[in-house]
């Protein structure tokens, strides 16, 4: 492939890119009701004591960090911390658990271990088919906790486990994962307005 034919397969590429993201982002507020409720929980869960806690792999894994940040740190506006974490990050836990037992489990002991009935647990996933992801939700929702899923497609099986599922509405990973940190953003920005 030459200079001038590279060049213009990747300003397709970037043009269907562009396409896919605004068809994704203009059905976002299909999802109006479902982040209000969210907004809801995570607020009566902050007040009662509770925390927001995230998990998911790859880059699911890395959204759940940034959210997790922006909830303790700061969004935008100077306010205290609110209480959030993210079960990727401990990687004695990670591999300790996953060497003596699987990996489909890791996310489930952290929720078990660390959660209380107060918290909400956010599991992402853009296939909705991770079985770690949907092993943490099956453990929150034994536990009494709020179990919400950011997923993609057509919901995948985590669908049916959490109690709120934010179902992305498009095929391709980075699309729905763009969607999911766009959702986490506002999140974290409806928090600022109520500080």
């Amino acid at each position: 492939m030459n200079s001038s034919d590279s060049k213009a397969s990747l300003v397709a590429s970037f043009l269907d890119s562009l396409s896919r993201h605004k068809t994704v982002f203009e059905s976002l507020h299909l999802h109006q009701e479902e982040m209000l409720t969210l907004l809801a929980a995570c607020k009566r869960a902050i007040e009662n004591g509770g925390k927001i806690v995230f998990c998911g792999n790859g880059g699911s894994a890395a959204d759940s960090q940034h959210l997790a940040a922006e909830f303790v740190v700061r969004y935008k506006k100077e306010r205290s911390g609110l209480p959030a974490l993210a079960l990727t990050t401990d990687t004695s836990i990670l591999t300790a658990y996953s060497n003596d037992y699987d990996f489909e489990g890791v996310f489930a002991r952290q929720v078990e271990t660390l959660c209380t009935k107060d918290d909400v647990v956010v599991g992402l996933t853009t296939s909705g088919n991770s079985p770690n992801v949907s092993a943490a939700l099956n453990a929150c929702n034994k536990l009494g906790a709020y179990s919400v899923a950011f997923t993609g497609g057509t919901g995948g099986e985590i669908k049916s486990i959490a109690q709120l599922a934010i179902v992305i509405n498009d095929a391709e990973t980075a699309r729905i994962q763009e969607a999911h940190l766009f959702l986490g953003h506002w999140l974290c920005e409806a928090f600022d307005l109520l500080s």
